[in-house]
């Protein structure tokens, strides 16, 4: 693990975050997620939705590229306040897992479909307590739903795809309602879009952004939406 990030400059913390996120590796293959059999009812007005599925560099990149989405700020969800930083949830000792808050209009993007992206683009929903190449229930498979509409969808949507069985390996994609959000260090925020030329955002999440456009037409926009 790399020294403490609070000694560090804003600058070199960035190369230091770098180690979090290990080692390049190929995206996983796109699954071109169903339609959900049960789908969001939301007001109108604008929403926000939590999900975690590994580096949030990845998550947000991908979510970003996203219409109907306004805002996508990476953070850390399932643990206190007190250890949502960066240094403290990356030992792995912490109930945190790395997330994105997605805030988005429900009009455009509802949360069901946010779900097709999540299964079918953004994560592995098969892999515990990681996201190849990234090792730590800081990394798990989770969403984090914000009120009963929210954790309805999301169990019938999961309830669907284990019925479907698409991956031939369990789902254990975890469901924690009820966590608060924090949001993580500036330096985490558009990762991406500030570093395209990184190594581990070309090998690892700008191909979950080409797949996405490839398999979500109908959800892309070229534009990235800064947090």
């Amino acid at each position: 693990m790399s020294a403490p990030l609070r000694a560090l400059t804003a600058a070199a913390a960035v190369l230091v975050a770098a180690t979090a996120c290990q080692q390049p590796a190929l995206a996983e293959q796109a699954y071109r997620a169903p339609e959900a059999a049960v789908r969001a009812v939301e007001p109108a007005g604008r929403r926000t939705a939590v999900f975690a599925g590994g580096c949030f560099w990845g998550m947000e990149a991908v979510f970003s590229h996203l219409n109907g989405v306004t805002s996508v700020v990476s953070g850390y969800a399932g643990g206190s306040r007190a250890q949502a930083d960066y240094e403290t949830v990356s030992s792995g000792t912490t109930r945190h897992a790395e997330a994105i808050r997605v805030t988005y209009d429900p009009t455009v993007i509802r949360y069901d479909q946010l779900l097709q992206v999540f299964f079918g683009v953004a994560s592995d929903p098969t892999q515990l307590n990681r996201q190849e190449p990234d090792v730590g229930t800081q990394y798990r498979n989770a969403l984090f739903p914000l009120d009963r509409e929210q954790a309805r969808v999301a169990a019938g949507y999961i309830a669907q795809l284990r019925r479907l069985d698409p991956w031939k390996r369990p789902i254990v994609t975890r469901v924690e309602p009820g966590q608060a959000f924090f949001p993580a260090e500036s330096y985490h925020q558009d990762f991406a879009l500030k570093n395209p030329d990184h190594g581990y955002i070309r090998r690892w999440d700008a191909p979950k952004v080409a797949a996405l456009q490839r398999t979500f037409p109908q959800f892309w926009k070229s534009s990235f939406t800064p947090g």
